[in-house]
């Protein structure tokens, strides 16, 4: 699998390639998943581009999204404590909304994850558990007893140092063990985005790509699309599955 990270935090500041209405996001998403992303990850934002988890926000978002791609795509969005630092609101926000997504990620090292991540299986909705390296999240998942109950794990590489950047995500792997038998996403971010995602590769584990993650492409070049991104990921993936190369 590999997932589509569409926007992430990002804001016009980074770009008009990176989608902020629920339209422009729409358009990527359509463009990356025909271009082979197989799950989707994005940033609902409010008009004036500011990550929210507010119900009318969430749903527009979504109903633009499925409008360009039907099931069997899934959807998912973020529950970062940055959109709503209260994380009694943010679960009650999650208690509110009128359109579901298929998913949602829960940052494990944030205040209130377990609350959040309750919410969502109250509704039905996949937890994402987001581990970052360089926090005790992974620690905090595994004393957990949501753990088992969650879609999947994000390992989440925060270390963009492309020199070490393979040796950080295997040390969370490690540390990860089994993950409570959890399918585990392996991904970076910023320079260390394709070192990681090759690892990934050469692992046969899920990853996931787009301009969440990274602006540029494996060469060094800005990226033009998401979809751009989605084939570039697809290629080194496959090629490091295939060579053993990391």
């Amino acid at each position: 699998m590999v997932q589509l990270c569409a926007n992430g935090d990002r804001t016009s500041a980074d770009g008009a390639v990176v989608p902020l209405s629920p339209e422009a996001i729409a358009d990527s998403v359509a463009g990356a998943v025909a271009a082979g992303a197989t799950d989707v990850h994005v940033h609902p934002k409010t008009p004036c581009g500011r990550d929210s988890l507010s119900p009318r926000v969430l749903a527009a978002t979504l109903d633009a999204i499925r409008a360009r791609v039907p099931a069997p795509v899934a959807v998912g969005v973020t529950t970062g404590a940055w959109a709503e630092p209260d994380p009694a609101v943010r679960a009650a926000r999650v208690r509110s909304w009128t359109v579901l997504p298929d998913h949602a990620s829960v940052n494990w090292h944030e205040p209130g994850a377990e609350q959040v991540a309750a919410a969502l299986i109250e509704r039905g909705v996949g937890v994402e558990a987001g581990l970052w390296s360089g926090t005790d999240g992974a620690a905090r998942f595994l004393r957990s007893p949501l753990a088992p109950k969650v879609l999947r794990v994000l390992a989440e590489v925060t270390d963009t140092d492309p020199a070490t950047a393979r040796d950080t995500a295997r040390a969370l792997l490690s540390e990860l063990g089994t993950a409570h038998d959890r399918p585990v996403l392996l991904h970076g971010e910023g320079a260390g985005a394709w070192p990681v995602l090759r690892l990934a590769g050469r692992l046969g584990l899920p990853t996931r790509i787009g301009l969440e993650d990274t602006l540029r492409l494996p060469d060094g070049h800005r990226a033009t699309s998401n979809a751009e991104l989605v084939t570039a990921g697809l290629a080194e993936w496959t090629s490091a599955r295939r060579s053993g190369r990391t």
